[in-house]
């Protein structure tokens, strides 16, 4: 069920003032009023892009009492058709409907929330097109694909007024939210050094073959495209050869693991108003600054998986994070697994850190749907998503120009280097008319 109606507002509207003498006050969003989803009401979903993450992602969320999904749009017949029976044997019926434009999808007045997992190109586009139909949004990441996405991505939020969760859900995940409680609570020490994790960055400019392309209910390839410059189509593309072009991905594919690993980094040092001020690339990584002294390194991997090195970050998994205080360190990372040092910290490590996975969407989505009902910030709200988005970005930035480079957190700029500015954004195409055609 979707938004109140009109002629329900004025029913329970005429029953309060009946009751007059025995009501107490009623805040707007029980009612489900001032475009809130009343309290007894189910939030009505829709997805935009189903693939792998968001089939994970689904998965976590369909289960919830208060949710209902009720509509998919995706450019790719398969998935569209594999969407439907995911869900419809959830639920026991064929209620669910499909689109191929998802702008279908976002005109309909009954649905409160999207979940968006497009490839990254869309992410950003799509979340300020929901945004603007007045539908709440967990994005996947990256969020934004430029410096600029992010920046216009959460302008739109804040204006609209529209609840926002970026898909960096290891905030929500025990070992992580441990691991951070630590470096907050002072039993490490000062902070002084950080550590996140991330593939070897990657540009490629090539194009892949050309292919015919195929009907566009079978995969519509100009949508698919959306804001990225037009090429020729190529089956490869769709199944997931897109992630480390240009055209396509994040800043190098460094925001693949950065969005999440560089987002904890940024939380356990208290700057999620802020971001480091410098960005220099080595061999092996990136060296970063803040203006608070604190080091952070973003440490190249080349592999998911490799060897522990106690003078290197080790690999609990995938996205590991290490902080270093003056009295000790603790690392972590999607295996649940904590190292920490002293070892009398060992006691404390909550036994449900050991049960759940860094993948794990459950809580990060149940904080989503409650900040629906509450119109409270969600844990990675879209300011938190713009500052560790765009310090990713900079940091990819300085490493495909190969030097130091200087930002002003405030201004969200590279100082002194027009070329570096001229890399906080691209061009794209008029994604709103190509999606008519």
């Amino acid at each position: 069920m979707g938004p109140v109606s009109n002629s329900r507002r004025e029913f329970i509207l005429g029953g309060i003032a009946a009751t007059a003498s025995l009501a107490t006050y009623v805040p707007a969003h029980v009612l489900g009023l001032e475009g809130n989803v009343a309290a007894n009401e189910k939030i009505s979903l829709g997805i935009i892009g189903i693939g792998p993450r968001c089939t994970y992602d689904l998965k976590a969320m369909l289960p919830f009492q208060d949710v209902r999904c009720v509509a998919i749009a995706d450019v790719q017949a398969s998935r569209r058709d594999a969407g439907k029976k995911l869900v419809d044997q959830h639920y026991g019926n064929s209620d669910l409907k499909l689109y191929r434009d998802f702008r279908e999808l976002l005109d309909r007045k009954d649905i409160d929330a999207v979940l968006i997992a497009t490839g990254d190109r869309w992410h950003a586009a799509a979340s300020i097109l929901a945004a603007k139909a007045g539908k709440d949004v967990y994005s996947e990441k990256p969020c934004g694909i430029t410096i600029a996405a992010c920046q216009e991505l959460a302008e739109t939020m804040r204006r609209e007024k529209r609840i926002f969760q970026a898909g960096t859900q290891r905030r929500s995940v025990p070992n992580f939210q441990q691991a951070v409680e630590w470096v907050h609570s002072g039993k490490l020490g000062k902070l002084q050094t950080m550590h996140a994790s991330v593939y070897i960055p990657t540009l490629d400019n090539n194009w892949l073959p050309a292919q015919p392309t195929p009907a566009r209910d079978v995969v519509d390839w100009n949508l698919w495209l959306g804001p990225a410059a037009w090429r020729p189509f190529n089956q490869q593309y769709v199944d997931g050869k897109w992630r480390g072009q240009w055209d396509f991905d994040s800043g190098a594919r460094l925001l693949d693991w950065g969005a999440h690993t560089v987002d904890l980094c940024q939380w356990a040092n208290r700057a999620d108003d802020t971001m480091p001020i410098e960005y220099e690339p080595t061999e092996k990584n990136i060296v970063c600054r803040y203006a608070n002294g604190v080091k952070l390194i973003i440490d190249f991997l080349p592999t998911p998986f490799g060897n522990r090195d106690p003078h290197y970050i080790t690999r609990l998994g995938t996205c590991p994070v290490r902080f270093i205080g003056e009295g000790g360190f603790v690392e972590t990372g999607d295996e649940g697994e904590i190292v920490v040092e002293p070892e009398s910290l060992q006691k404390d490590v909550p036994e449900a850190s050991k049960r759940v996975r860094g993948l794990d969407v459950s809580a990060h989505a149940r904080n989503f749907f409650d900040c629906i009902r509450t119109r409270k910030p969600t844990v990675a709200n879209p300011d938190v998503m713009r500052r560790s988005h765009i310090a990713c970005h900079a940091a990819a930035i300085a490493w495909i120009l190969n030097r130091k480079l200087k930002f002003d957190p405030v201004k969200e700029v590279f100082v002194n280097d027009d070329e570096a500015n001229l890399l906080r954004s691209r061009g794209t195409r008029d994604w709103a008319s190509v999606i008519t055609g």
